[in-house]
């Protein structure tokens, strides 16, 4: 009976110390600590104040200007794998490299604070595909492709092969050798 009793003492006492110690998160999405009670917000990758069609207008002259194609990621902040995608294809040398040289990469904002209707209209309704879905548009800013990015998935994340070769078959000189 006295070691359950100074058991029981002891868990009481520890109970406090477990209550103030650090809690470790593994997740990507959930803040980051820094400096003493500094947390870092999720990146945030979509402007949720941009006018879409003006977004849109401005990459299409610039893809006109440098001879490459438009991409159109659209999603949101609030979407995990929006977010995830363009971390994806960013951190890779050379998947970045490819949509440099090749496109003009935008990320076309829907959320409950700007819809942006007319431009996903514009842009096909890419929506019926969940999001991240990522629209090809031609340097007169025709949609030539609106590709579901959940066939682009594995597991947690995306297939390196698989994106590198979405991208490779949509860049301009891909599409010229098909006419």
């Amino acid at each position: 009976m006295k070691r359950i009793l100074i058991a029981f003492v002891m868990m009481c006492l520890a109970l406090p110390l477990m209550a103030q110690a650090p809690t470790i998160t593994t997740s990507k999405d959930a803040p980051v600590k820094g400096k003493k009670d500094e947390v870092k917000a999720p990146e945030k990758i979509y402007d949720e104040s941009i006018n879409a069609m003006v977004q849109i207008d401005k990459a299409i002259e610039e893809a006109r200007r440098t001879n490459r194609m438009v991409i159109c990621q659209v999603g949101g902040n609030w979407c995990p794998w929006c977010i995830r995608f363009s971390q994806f294809i960013n951190q890779d040398k050379e998947i970045a490299e490819i949509v440099k040289k090749h496109f003009v990469y935008i990320h076309v904002n829907t959320s409950k604070e700007n819809k942006n209707i007319e431009a996903l209209k514009r842009l096909g309704n890419p929506g019926r595909f969940g999001y991240p879905v990522l629209v090809i548009l031609d340097h007169d800013g025709r949609v030539l492709h609106i590709q579901n990015s959940s066939y682009l998935e594995e597991g947690k994340t995306y297939n390196r092969k698989l994106v590198i070769d979405f991208f490779l078959n949509w860049t301009r000189e891909a599409i010229e050798n098909l006419k």
